[in-house]
């Protein structure tokens, strides 16, 4: 297990530092989607508004969860990738991103990032390891891109082949902020043979209950969201060489075989890798 850094003790020792029970938070919702329990009355009240207005919200979060687990044994077991760099962690529930890739490659290694108050109160349970692995968490903004990769490389050897995770992250950063430009310079930090894996909510004219539950959230709920449509989600693959099948529901990205094709979530994602 890695050692606790120092942000993690003090958040262990004041897990309500900075953390506002009055205002819903979109992580905290996840979780009660995903039924956890790191979440508030107020977000399990805003959690059920959004699912009365678009009934299928509770599907994202586990679509995208299990689009996680499948793109990380496949850059693990097809790939041969060993190292992750996972951004906007959220906070821990089942099959965490360590968890799946030391299943299948107990030497790998990962570091978390997030921002998030109750995330690094709960950051614990995020530095479990395999003895031959490691794991590190960093209280960061994805933003800062040169304190994010400075920290990592403490952990992460960046001159090896890297997985960028950022599933349900980038849709926190508006237009005016050029989110393109931000994950173009995490790629470009990072050597040939690495990927990157992304999902995010997508805007379609199939799922307009979708446009109206982000506008409820963004009217009541922190951070605010900005919607893609799914052409604009694959512009974050510029440059990249797109697995198969490219960028679709999260649900649809190499599913297990059941037979029917899982239906449809507003969650699109893909992974693709640097020449």
């Amino acid at each position: 297990m890695t050692e606790t850094p120092q942000a993690v003790r003090a958040a262990a020792q004041d897990p309500n530092r900075r953390i506002d029970t009055t205002q819903p938070h979109t992580a905290r919702i996840w979780n009660y989607w995903l039924g956890g329990k790191d979440n508030y009355e107020v977000d399990r009240a805003t959690g059920d508004r959004i699912r009365q207005l678009h009934p299928g919200i509770g599907e994202y979060a586990r679509a995208d969860r299990l689009f996680l687990g499948r793109a990380v044994e496949h850059l693990v077991t097809e790939a041969g990738l060993r190292q992750f760099l996972d951004i906007g962690t959220g906070l821990p529930t089942a099959d965490n991103t360590h968890e799946v890739a030391q299943r299948f490659a107990p030497d790998a290694r990962i570091v978390y990032v997030d921002n998030d108050p109750l995330v690094l109160a709960h950051a614990r349970a995020l530095l479990s390891s395999t003895p031959q692995g490691r794991t590190d968490y960093l209280d960061e903004d994805l933003r800062n891109v040169d304190s994010i990769l400075e920290h990592a490389a403490k952990t992460l050897d960046l001159d090896e082949p890297v997985a960028l995770m950022l599933l349900g992250v980038v849709i926190f950063i508006g237009e005016d902020e050029d989110p393109y430009a931000l994950v173009r310079r995490l790629m470009e930090r990072l050597p040939s043979g690495s990927h990157l894996v992304l999902s995010h909510t997508v805007t379609s004219p199939a799922m307009p209950d979708v446009d109206e539950a982000v506008r409820f959230w963004n009217e009541h709920g922190t951070p605010k969201l900005t919607q893609r449509a799914p052409g604009d989600v694959a512009r974050f693959f510029d440059g990249l060489d797109l697995l198969d099948p490219g960028v679709v529901s999260c649900s649809r990205w190499r599913p297990a075989p059941a037979g029917q094709e899982p239906d449809e979530v507003a969650m699109f994602g893909a992974v693709a890798r640097k020449r």
